[in-house]
């Protein structure tokens, strides 16, 4: 009965002795090293290093898991008897799924004794964040953006039709937009005229999204094409912003400001807010990217012209349009009735210099102005 008592102690010291080792935690401290931001779709390499400091035999589980719509090839976790300073490093890359910007989270740690009895887990904090642009595309848009340089001279090619301020007027020719027929002079010829305007140079690019009519998936396709428009833009040197939700970026043709307008694209969401056109810089070249073109937008695009060299239009009613690479759908719904409206106001409004284009059908935004 004397020794059962005494081992029965024993095993009682030693459990006490072990959940006492397993009270405290390890020291435990955790560094990412990751590109900042990255493109939709892209990869970015990653490097996590892991290093546990511990003065008592401890057995160790850690996991470092990513946001959900970033995706690690390789799991980053491990489990072993830890005694003294030990370091796990793991490289790997991370895989983009989705545009947004996300906050790390910390690392899930978990400890016990030496043999495993008594865990206990914590979630240390992480300050790692990850900023996912919009993934972007070529663009066929010579109409948008290729003539718009501000440099070099002017010329029948090159720079931005200005309806407000008429050149000459010549005979009709084939291909020539119906915008451009000039009425009243045809009616007193007896043929079709159209007008030759002035040519202007755009000093800037700002593309503003409408986020206050459209779902997730218009949001998620408009920013992809303002994306697109803007690496565009600066490929051709002009300075770029982007606008939505209240906000405006500073425009300019250095890296930090396209930085700075894909950041804005990556945060936006769906805005229930009335849409605000920002003030467009002097001759510069306005492009407005909504679902449902409501009456008061169409206004402030009005106002707009009353600085920018040329403001467009670009409608993309849900369901209307395709993505690139996407296969053409069939249409069951018609379109709504502020885009009908819209298209019956174009001629109009292109007389004012406001160009409207309406993606529909099978039309993709690939080919916008091609």
């Amino acid at each position: 009965m004397t020794a059962a008592l005494l081992w029965l102690a024993l095993i009682l010291a030693v459990t006490g002795g072990l959940w006492v080792l397993s009270r405290r935690p390890p020291h435990v401290t955790v560094t990412r090293d990751v590109p900042p931001s990255g493109f939709e779709g892209g990869q970015l390499p990653l490097t996590v290093t892991v290093t546990v400091r511990s003065r008592r035999p401890l057995r160790v589980q850690f996991s470092d898991p990513a946001p959900r719509s970033v995706v690690v090839r390789q799991e980053l976790s491990a489990a072993a008897l830890h005694l003294g300073e030990t370091t796990h490093t793991f490289t790997t890359t991370l895989r983009l799924n989705r545009r947004g910007q996300f906050e790390w989270p910390g690392l899930d740690l978990a400890w016990a004794d030496p043999l495993g009895l008594f865990w206990q887990q914590t979630t240390l904090p992480a300050s790692t964040a990850v900023t996912v642009y919009p993934g972007t595309h070529g663009l066929l848009l010579p109409d948008l953006l290729r003539p718009l340089l501000s440099e070099g001279s002017l010329s029948r090619q090159l720079g931005l039709d200005d309806p407000l301020s008429l050149r000459s007027a010549r005979e009709y020719v084939t291909g020539d937009a119906p915008g451009r027929i000039h009425w009243r002079l045809s009616a007193r010829r007896g043929e079709l005229v159209v007008r030759e305007p002035e040519r202007t140079a755009a000093s800037s690019l700002t593309v503003f999204v409408d986020a206050s009519a459209g779902g997730p998936t218009f949001v998620d396709s408009a920013v992809r094409l303002a994306a697109s428009l803007l690496r565009e833009g600066q490929t051709l040197g002009l300075p770029v912003a982007a606008a939505a939700g209240g906000q405006v970026t500073p425009a300019g043709r250095g890296t930090d400001a396209l930085h700075a307008a894909l950041h804005l694209l990556a945060r936006l969401d769906p805005d229930p807010a009335p849409p605000a056109l920002p003030v467009t810089r002097a001759g510069g070249n306005l492009v407005i990217l909504t679902a449902r073109p409501s009456a008061d937008l169409t206004t402030q695009a009005l106002r707009a012209r009353a600085t920018a060299s040329r403001v467009s239009i670009v409608a993309l009613p849900e369901g209307f349009y395709l993505e690139p690479g996407e296969q053409p759908r069939r249409q069951w719904a018609g379109l709504p009735d502020a885009v009908r409206d819209l298209e019956r106001r174009a001629a109009v409004l292109a007389e004012s210099g406001i160009l409207v284009y309406v993606l529909r059908g099978n039309q993709s935004v690939l080919t916008l102005a091609g």
